[in-house]
């Protein structure tokens, strides 16, 4: 049977983002293809010799009376143009139909894959999923524009979510151009708070709290704030103090040209030591003035000393004796909580990663190479930060700390590339990725100030890590509590299934208004199953994430099943070490 021999279509109306048919049975327009749904697509042509595929967005039923007093009924599809099809070539963009159009029938598979396929240059495709109404064909992204532009990937638990993270990274890691053996050129740092993507890459370079050390003297002044200071209680007072503590010591312990030295300020990368940090507070704490206002002091060795905000080295190596006969004084006590606040934290063995000796000792250059995998003994493409076993209220800067270190890195490497090659044509080349996991957790979007950190570090790299080759990758089953300012400038999207009303409509906010009724399939996809958009993607579709192997360690807990076996003992005092630790 020809292909054209019982369908029976014609557009009814035109409108600038939509397409209106008619079918007179649906059956005998199916004929040419496997069922009609929505998402399905449409070929229809026009008096130039081009073909206009649009994508069938909902479907109506018109009930009606032939001239013979018998009921007929009419199919009305409305579809929203995609593109255009013209000498063999896909050009986006709808705008050149011809009215009236000649004929409209469901598109041919090798037009679909023709789109998909041949639209993009071989080195450029980067495949990790395939069409949702036809699993046979694959559907490509420009690879380059999709690590590029940041990626948004969101979905409701259960979604598979973290399943499509893991199936991108993994493809990524396997990319090469070549025969060549051994290691390609990618870099991604995952910031995974669940515990899940070590089972996914056992060959990454994993990082948990029992390794992580991270050099406390680069938290910058909005962090060490935020870790120190109750940041609510504004009080000017501990500010002053943590500032002239900090950049006293960094002084003290500075080693190169004294010019160098009298510049160094509170966001200076250098060292200082967080002991000596907490000694000189305590005796500020206790510090008093006597009726000339001068704050005389004793030392161990029996040597009287005045206070100088610039130069007062024992105040940092030992707790002095005051002098002073001023029952009254500049502080006198009223840093207490202060001095508890940060005594409490270098004392938390939950924070030995941030404040123990290795933090102390580790440098600038060993940081860098644990992050991005550089380390001698292994290197690797991938690097899993199991960020589970962070306390929460540091969890924040935590991020903020490695997020702002990953973006100077490509800031200051693209510098160092352009003073040895004024003609080099990359910023960076070794561009990075940076994937946040339960984006919402650190990044939300709200305006406390436990968060202030970690919100400045990633905004700035949503708004330029691109010009320095890093790139961010969010996902989030709660879309809706991102950052705006973070969220709005990813350019590719990821949506999995989407139940929550709320989260909904923040995504449809953010896409573009001609994909019309589409995105109202983000409640019932399956499993696997996402709207994929942006400025990587051909076309705006419907695709099933390919499987991944191995899995991330997310798979639910079957419940029923567990509760039907035998009674499972529990070794409690294991379980307390591990709680301990």
């Amino acid at each position: 049977m020809n292909r054209n021999e019982k369908i029976n279509a014609e557009v009814i109306a035109v409108f600038p983002n939509k397409v209106k048919i008619s079918v007179d049975d649906l059956e005998d327009f199916q004929l040419a293809e496997e069922k009609l749904k929505v998402g399905s697509y449409l070929r229809i042509a026009d008096n130039d010799n081009a073909v206009l595929i649009a994508i069938i967005e909902n479907f109506n039923i018109e009930v009606g009376i032939n001239h013979d007093g018998t009921p007929n009924r009419k199919y009305i599809l409305e579809a929203n143009p995609l593109g255009i099809i013209r000498n063999g070539k896909f050009e986006r963009g709808g705008d050149t139909l011809a009215i009236p159009p000649k004929k409209v029938e469901p598109a041919f598979k090798e037009e679909i894959q023709k789109i998909f396929e041949e639209s993009l240059e071989d080195d450029k495709k980067f495949s990790f999923a395939t069409l949702s109404s036809d699993k046979s064909i694959s559907v490509p992204v420009d690879g380059d524009k999709f690590f590029n532009k940041h990626i948004a990937i969101v979905g409701s638990t259960g979604s598979g979510k973290s399943h499509s993270v893991a199936k991108i990274l993994q493809k990524t890691i396997d990319e090469k151009k070549g025969d060549y053996q051994g290691l390609n050129n990618s870099h991604i740092v995952v910031f995974d708070i669940h515990s899940e993507y070590h089972a996914a890459f056992p060959e990454a370079n994993f990082i948990d709290i029992n390794n992580l050390v991270l050099p406390y003297w680069l938290l910058n002044s909005d962090e060490l704030q935020e870790l120190f200071l109750d940041t609510e209680g504004n009080d000017h007072r501990q500010r002053n103090v943590l500032k002239e503590a900090i950049v006293n010591n960094r002084k003290r312990n500075f080693k190169g040209d004294s010019l160098l030295k009298e510049k160094i300020h509170f966001d200076s990368p250098l060292f200082f030591d967080i002991n000596e940090i907490l000694t000189y507070i305590k005796n500020r704490n206790n510090e008093k003035k006597d009726k000339s206002n001068a704050i005389p002091y004793t030392t161990a060795d029996g040597q009287s000393h005045l206070f100088d905000t610039t130069n007062s080295e024992e105040l940092f190596v030992e707790l002095v004796n005051y002098t002073g006969s001023s029952a009254t004084g500049t502080n006198n006590g009223n840093l207490i909580n202060f001095v508890d606040r940060l005594e409490n934290k270098i004392n938390d063995k939950r924070l030995t990663f941030l404040f123990g000796d290795a933090s102390k000792k580790i440098s600038f250059e060993e940081t860098l190479s644990q992050l991005l995998g550089y380390r001698e003994e292994t290197k690797s493409n991938i690097t899993i930060l199991d960020l589970s076993g962070v306390p929460f209220d540091v969890l924040s800067i935590t991020v903020s700390l490695i997020s702002r270190i990953l973006f100077e890195f490509g800031y200051n490497y693209k510098k160092l590339r352009a003073k040895n090659d004024e003609d080099e044509t990359f910023n960076n080349d070794v561009p990075v990725l940076l994937v946040y996991e339960e984006a919402h957790k650190y990044v939300p979007n709200n305006g406390l100030a436990k968060y202030r950190a970690s919100k400045e570090s990633i905004e700035r790299i949503a708004k330029e890590g691109r010009k320095y080759g890093v790139s961010l990758m969010l996902a989030s089953q709660r879309p809706s509590e991102i950052s705006e300012t973070i969220f709005s400038q990813c350019n590719n999207f990821l949506s999995l299934r989407l139940t929550n009303p709320a989260d909904q409509n923040y995504v449809k906010r953010l896409l573009p208004d001609t994909l019309g009724s589409i995105v109202d399939k983000m409640p019932v996809l399956k499993a696997g199953e996402c709207l994929l958009i942006g400025d990587a993607v051909i076309l705006p579709s419907i695709v099933q994430i390919e499987p991944c192997e191995p899995k991330p360690s997310s798979n639910d807990i079957p419940y029923l099943q567990l509760w039907k076996e035998e009674w499972h003992t529990l070794d409690m005092e294991a379980i307390r070490k591990v709680w301990e630790r």
